[in-house]
């Protein structure tokens, strides 16, 4: 088995690597459509490597929590759009350490977000805020006079709020 890597910046596979994350960005997140999985901070490494003087695009993924339904979709949505673009020979790893944060989502999602009336994770992982008190902006009519009616909303990862103003629900992606 021969395997080298080159994806140092300047070399040929940096630019395969930077046209295949541009790809990824096509790649929407089945949850949530308008993110893409890069936006989501799902792919956390892309590379290009030879194997067998064949290239192979090697992509490392991280469910956003463990037993994530949506990771069979978004593999193979990964799988089709490359190879809708041209290349073959794809391998997937999944990556479970470090866990997924919201701390990873791209400042672009977060807005993607909020345009599509889910608002976005405040705050970094790390910090203590609980829901109750979190002052959760209304992404319709942007009051900060909002409360929260379930630590859930549509999907595990989102808690629902409902605006004081307004008076519209709306998702909350929590921070985690």
């Amino acid at each position: 088995m021969n395997r080298r890597t080159n994806n140092s910046p300047g070399s040929a596979n940096a630019e395969v690597v930077k046209q295949l994350w541009e790809i990824l960005e096509e790649v929407p997140d089945p949850e949530v459509p308008v993110l893409s999985v890069v936006d989501l901070g799902v792919v956390r490494n892309v590379s290009v490597v030879q194997l067998n003087d064949e290239e192979h695009v090697v992509i490392d993924i991280t469910p956003t929590y463990s037993g994530c339904p949506a990771m069979d979709m978004i593999a193979m949505n990964i799988r089709m759009t490359l190879l809708q673009h041209g290349f073959v020979n794809v391998k997937l790893n999944t990556i479970l350490s470090p866990a997924w944060t919201t701390d990873w989502m791209s400042e672009n999602g977060k807005q993607k977000l909020k345009a599509f009336g889910i608002a976005p994770p405040a705050g970094k992982a790390l910090d203590q805020a609980f829901l109750e008190t979190l002052q959760v902006e209304c992404p319709l009519c942007h009051s900060t006079d909002t409360k929260l009616v379930s630590q859930f909303g549509s999907t595990s990862c989102k808690a629902l709020f409902q605006c004081n103003d307004c008076k519209e629900p709306f998702d909350h992606f929590k921070c985690h």
